[in-house]
């Protein structure tokens, strides 16, 4: 009971700690929020100091940034958030309405992510029912190149192409439930492709329980096998879930831009830019009791899943045999994404050809060149040199931070949820006003939040580890808890971790390049790849190679990550788990969860 009251506690205090601190943005970046309120309200009106004064006496704000905020709060318990500095509109229903927008796209792109999923590990799951999954080879490149896809990008297409020049569903905004059916497209499938390659990666370790061919053995379907087996998967898989679920719901702002859905996401940048503090206060409030609300439901679904096998110690350790991988498939994607960036270096990324504009591929230019007549080949290669190496070094940073944070889930757990709830764009606007704009800007806004995932995977692993039968029989014949963490536990937990920041790492790279495309990335002429979609897309349906050579080479850097991560690291399989396997009889259905 103590330690959730201090778990409460912790995220009650992480929570205030992140509204104090927008509510202090303006002085932060010292600027004067008069000047941006004026920019938002009517961007030809001139600044005279008159009238400066005069938007600082309407909004209170030769008062500080303490009266202000306690102004604020003292409303909320009355459900007043105030109102907006820009519109004079009451915040609460124009929060709410944004809420329910977001919600409404985010259950039917969680429903393409699942659907997705369900496609990415059906071979699995067929294979595993029937008892024909021994030496199936590590794939999945297609999945990969599906959640390497930006979302932005996949948006931009999908607006182009279907929405306007097929015209089989509305490209803009927010009227019905046709509206939704693009945007949740663009979002789910990159999602579903990750959960999907996670289910897949758990899978086998769940097939090669005891009960699953004592399940056969008896007789059961195949679909009653496949079924439980997903359900013994699940619960280390639901506190991703349930940050896919937030994500959805605010982290959606490229999406929400180009298709004008007036979503939360889309409604927070504009008042992060606007620097209009009650809207964005609120809309972040939201976010976090989101956050706490999706984490809370999936602790406790996951729990029934598991029923009491995970207080009595009697699960089976769930982590995936040794197959036979194709170790060729990381080699054969390495060489590809050499060959494109040692092809494009000796190119000048930055020279001008007018005469030369939006060509199609040519020997001259293999990938051809973008409005100004630049390579795109050399923009791809040079770009690609500074987007790999800050993907790998956050992805590093962050495995480091989500591994040792997973290991302490009472302090770990609250603060997820609260970073989970911040997008990337907001965050970055956050750097911004506290460090000023830069190249560094996106590296530590994506840095802030790429953890968190993988802590959160950290913890669940972990959780289940803790409860498995053969650690409480090592604990009894006297094993330390250093040798337990050290024999035990990191070799458990390690190898699916490393797996999944391998599988995050073109999402790292996505979320640098989201970043650019919003124009709080590099700015011109960097070859950063953001920047270059961003550039190239107003011209994707006349010089569709400019935009599709850079999503290419992402998808290429998603195989890669996905088949290094198969045939990566992973723990060997201990004799005696050999001979349990072969040699136990009778299932243990309550004890995997599986009734």
């Amino acid at each position: 009971m103590g330690s959730r009251v201090g778990a409460l506690v912790w995220r009650v205090g992480l929570a205030a700690l992140l509204v104090c601190g927008i509510g202090l943005l303006p002085w932060l970046s010292q600027t004067d929020p008069a000047l941006t309120v004026l920019k938002a309200r009517s961007a030809d009106r001139d600044p005279t100091p008159e009238v400066l004064a005069d938007i600082r006496g309407q909004l209170g704000l030769d008062e500080g940034p303490l009266p202000l905020l306690g102004q604020w709060l003292s409303g909320l318990p009355r459900g007043d958030a105030g109102r907006s500095w820009i519109s004079g509109a009451e915040v609460t229903p124009a929060v709410l309405q944004a809420l329910g927008v977001s919600l409404s796209l985010m259950a039917v792109a969680l429903l393409v992510a699942l659907c997705t999923a369900a496609a990415v590990c059906a071979r699995t799951l067929y294979l595993g029912a029937h008892r024909r999954l021994g030496g199936r080879p590590v794939g999945g490149s297609g999945s990969a190149v599906v959640a390497a896809l930006p979302e932005f990008l996949t948006a931009s297409v999908l607006a182009t192409v279907v929405g306007v020049q097929l015209g089989w569903l509305p490209a803009l905004g927010w009227y019905g439930p046709q509206w939704t059916v693009l945007p949740a497209l663009a979002l789910g499938l990159p999602a579903g492709a990750v959960l999907g390659r996670l289910l897949d990666d758990q899978l086998p370790g769940a097939f090669a329980e005891p009960w699953a061919p004592a399940a056969a053995a008896r007789g059961l379907p195949g679909r009653s096998i496949a079924r439980q087996a997903l359900r013994r998967c699940a619960p280390g898989l639901l506190p991703n879930l349930g940050l896919f679920v937030v994500g959805l719901t605010g982290g959606s702002v490229a999406v929400e831009q180009i298709f004008d859905i007036p979503g939360l996401g889309r409604t927070t940048l504009q008042a992060a830019i606007a620097q209009d503090l009650p809207v964005l206060q609120a809309g972040t409030l939201v976010l976090v009791a989101l956050a706490a609300v999706t984490t809370a439901a999936a602790r406790l679904v996951a729990r029934r899943l598991i029923g009491p096998a995970l207080r009595d110690g009697a699960l089976q350790s769930l982590h995936r045999p040794t197959p036979t991988v194709r170790r060729i498939l990381p080699f054969v994607y390495g060489l590809l994404l050499s060959v494109v960036i040692a092809s494009g270096l000796p190119r000048d990324p930055l020279a001008l050809d007018t005469g030369a504009r939006l060509q199609a591929p040519s020997a001259t230019h293999p990938f051809g060149t973008d409005a100004l007549g630049r390579d795109v080949l050399a923009r791809i290669a040079h770009g690609a040199l500074d987007t790999l190496l800050l993907a790998l070094t956050i992805s590093a940073l962050a495995l480091v931070a989500g591994v040792l944070l997973g290991f302490l889930p009472t302090l770990s757990g609250p603060l997820v949820d609260t970073v989970n709830a911040v997008p990337p764009v907001l965050a970055a606007l956050l750097v911004t006003a506290v460090r000023g704009s830069g190249t560094t800007t996106p590296v530590l806004a994506v840095a802030v939040v790429a953890w968190a995932p993988l802590a959160a995977h950290t913890s669940a692993l972990l959780r289940q580890e803790r409860a498995t039968v053969h650690l409480t029989a090592t604990r009894a014949l006297g094993a330390g808890p250093w040798y337990l963490l050290r024999s035990e536990l990191l070799p458990a937990v390690l190898p699916p971790v490393v797996r999944h920041a391998l599988l995050r790492l073109p999402g790292v790279a996505l979320a640098l390049a989201s970043l650019g495309f919003l124009g709080l990335g590099a700015q011109p002429p960097s070859p950063e790849w953001g920047l270059l979609l961003a550039e190239n897309q107003p011209y994707a349906e006349r010089a569709p190679w400019a935009v599709l050579a850079p999503a290419a080479v992402l998808a290429l850097l998603g195989a890669l990550a996905v088949t290094a991560a198969g045939a990566g690291l992973r723990r060997p399989r201990r004799r005696t788990e050999e001979t349990s396997t072969t040699e136990q009889a009778a299932p243990a259905p309550e004890s995997a969860g599986a009734r």
